[in-house]
């Protein structure tokens, strides 16, 4: 992990340094604040989804699936395409940007610790019915979602269609710092939780011989994921292949199941690859294409490998 370490920590180091620095031109005092924010923008989600992901399939026991099984993706849309039903871009644009925030994650934390409890709360519940229905639910709500866009005005569809695909140019500075403050909150409980989500990698039976109260474990894992995945997909927008692909090179360059390690380093992968991405968009491609659908390319490559590797076995 030294050699790891050694190799990421000067490569994040250049990455930043590079973002901040590379076609800066005019004053630095509004270079640094303007880049600043989009920096702390990238490195938040970054955490937010390599954190989450690391831990759903820690907890489905499964390096395939990802929080966007249990259809947050889909029900961010569903917000989305419901407020500009209702109230219209413009009222949408009139409400402060910390309302709508807060609202999306309170709604997006609520029914997901509704559906957790419901599936975790009485008899003996098996996780894989949590993913059929967070399949089933992310289904329904993109079925609403799609049956509302087709009555939407062209106008306010082309407002909606904006908002919904991922930005990182354009987050307000409260919105960062509030991300910033719940995203310290939950790093510090996992961290304090990082042998009992060792224990879990052994299994339900294992890890209940060994004194794990599994399903409230579970259920408390489940809330901080959603959390999370709430956080960012509010923040920026949907990414939904992105923390597939960091956390499948993070088992690959780690080779352990210990999350002492493979949670820094899914979260400096993470950030070097957003960061880095960023930087070669803007000042190699000219910004001809936004970031996420890159990512969402190449990490839809890596669902097939995944998928393919899986069944050859």
């Amino acid at each position: 992990m030294r050699r790891v370490a050694g190799i990421l920590a000067p490569l994040l180091l250049l990455t930043i340094v590079a973002f901040v620095v590379v076609g800066a031109e005019g004053s630095w005092s509004f270079v640094l604040p303007f880049r600043g924010r989009r920096l702390a923008a990238l490195v938040l989600v970054g955490f937010a989804i390599a954190v989450s992901t690391v831990i759903f399939q820690t907890i489905t026991e499964n390096r395939i699936l990802t929080p966007s099984i249990l259809g947050f993706d889909a029900l961010f849309v569903l917000i989305q395409t419901v407020l500009v039903f209702e109230i219209g871009s413009s009222a949408l644009g009139r409400i402060p940007p910390v309302a709508q925030f807060l609202g999306e994650i309170v709604v997006m934390v609520v029914l997901s610790t509704l559906l957790f409890r419901w599936l975790f709360g009485g008899a003996r519940r098996s996780i894989h019915l949590l993913v059929l229905v967070g399949i089933v639910l992310g289904v329904f709500f993109r079925s609403i979602s799609a049956f509302l866009q087709r009555l939407i005005d062209p106008n306010e569809f082309t407002v909606l269609q904006d908002r919904l695909f991922a930005s990182f140019n354009a987050v307000e500075p409260d919105l960062l710092l509030i991300s910033a403050i719940i995203l310290v909150v939950t790093s510090v409980v996992l961290w304090r939780m990082r042998h009992d989500l060792d224990v879990l990698t052994l299994g339900r039976d294992l890890s209940t011989m060994l004194g794990a109260d599994h399903r409230h474990l579970v259920l408390r894992l489940l809330i901080v994921v959603s959390v999370l995945v709430s956080v960012s997909t509010a923040l920026v927008g949907p990414i939904t292949f992105f923390g597939l692909l960091v956390a499948s090179l993070t088992y690959q360059i780690t080779g352990t199941h210990r999350h002492a390690a493979n949670l820094p380093v899914a979260v400096a992968l993470a950030v070097i690859a957003l960061v880095g991405g960023q930087t070669v968009l803007e000042h190699v491609f000219g910004l001809a294409t936004v970031l996420s659908v890159i990512i969402e390319f190449i990490g839809g490559i890596v669902f097939i490998l995944l998928v393919t590797r899986g069944t050859r076995r």
